[in-house]
């Protein structure tokens, strides 16, 4: 299993989060709608999910200029982003390197019908929990950032198993927590994450199922 990483981690202490506000304000409710995926949780009141995910200039772009040089990906690079959501990580990505070959696999049609206009051709509809629609070690490198801590623990297994067959090199960020306090956050906070586990925990998960990527992990400090 390959280190940590911390690509995304400026992106998202960025944010300012009123955990106890969440929580209080009808989480159960907005959890069952969260978890639909749709214009709610994408577009809607903040109490759904983002309150509004917007494509804005140069926020991905550090990320994707460190995942290049990171990974060498090249003008014959094949990558994969699953749960790519409206896009824009892919499309800063391609900005950068034209000639890349970008996919995107996202279970949300709301999503995709609002990607970015210069991405949305190479993304189609798919779910990490089925048996990926690719060849083994067909992408260079796949993505899928906030994804799996969405999954049961059976799916999860499953899915490791599935990233480990489709690509040469992986890159993973989940939900995590290292103490109480971080732990009580991410109950506050979270909408539709169904695996709330330690880092120890998930580093255990990885050498399980013989991960052999990077990783990473987001904390609510």
């Amino acid at each position: 299993m390959k280190k940590k990483l911390n690509i995304f981690k400026e992106n998202h202490l960025k944010t300012k989060r009123n955990y106890l506000g969440r929580i209080n304000n009808k989480k159960v409710e907005c959890m069952i709608e969260a978890k639909k995926y749709q214009k709610k949780y994408w577009d809607g009141n903040r109490k759904y999910g983002y309150g509004g995910y917007k494509f804005i200039p140069g926020r991905w772009e550090k990320a994707a200029n460190t995942i290049i040089e990171k990974f060498k990906l090249n003008k014959n690079s094949k990558i994969l982003d699953i749960g790519c959501g409206k896009g824009y990580l892919l499309y800063e990505i391609k900005k950068i390197i034209p000639e890349i070959k970008v996919f995107g696999l996202e279970i949300s049609r709301y999503a995709i019908k609002n990607s970015h206009p210069d991405i949305k051709r190479f993304i189609k509809i798919g779910d990490i929990r089925k048996k990926l629609p690719y060849k083994k070690n067909e992408f260079d490198l796949l993505i899928t950032l906030g994804c799996l801590h969405n999954l049961e623990i059976n799916k999860v297994f499953f899915a490791i198993k599935e990233i480990n067959r489709v690509s040469k090199k992986q890159f993973l960020l989940v939900e995590s927590y290292r103490n109480e306090k971080e732990l009580f956050n991410l109950q506050c906070w979270a909408l539709t994450c169904n695996s709330f586990f330690s880092k120890n925990e998930w580093e255990w998960i990885f050498k399980k199922n013989n991960y052999k990527g990077n990783y990473e992990f987001i904390y609510f400090t």
